[in-house]
């Protein structure tokens, strides 16, 4: 039916707001990578140019790819060792030992 809207087109247009948001809150850049989760779907990391970080999670690795670049980011093929020479760690990972998630505590 015209008009109508799968979850797939949902859950991208969510994580694409998500994104924007997220790169608009931390100087209106940011990086990623997209990894393949199993059936639990796609994990997008992001690192903001201020060091900041999150993760996301996406139906599938296309619905990740495709969120991204509606949001203007293209993408990186690995979190290599630029990227992550890029994050900036805070109390709350120290205690957590574990990633940021969007929406969650400051980092300060």
């Amino acid at each position: 039916m015209p008009g109508m809207t799968t979850r797939t087109d949902r859950a991208g247009k969510r994580l694409t707001r998500q994104i924007t948001a997220f790169a608009r809150s931390h100087g209106g850049s940011a990086e990623a990578t997209v990894s393949h989760v199993g059936a639990r779907g796609a994990r997008i990391v992001l690192v903001a140019a201020d060091g900041d970080w999150g993760d996301l999670m996406a139906l599938d690795g296309d619905t990740a790819r495709q969120a991204l670049e509606a949001a203007g980011i293209t993408p990186r093929d690995g979190f290599d060792a630029p990227l992550a020479a890029k994050v900036r760690t805070g109390p709350y990972e120290w205690t957590r030992m574990a990633g940021l998630q969007i929406g969650g505590p400051r980092n300060t």
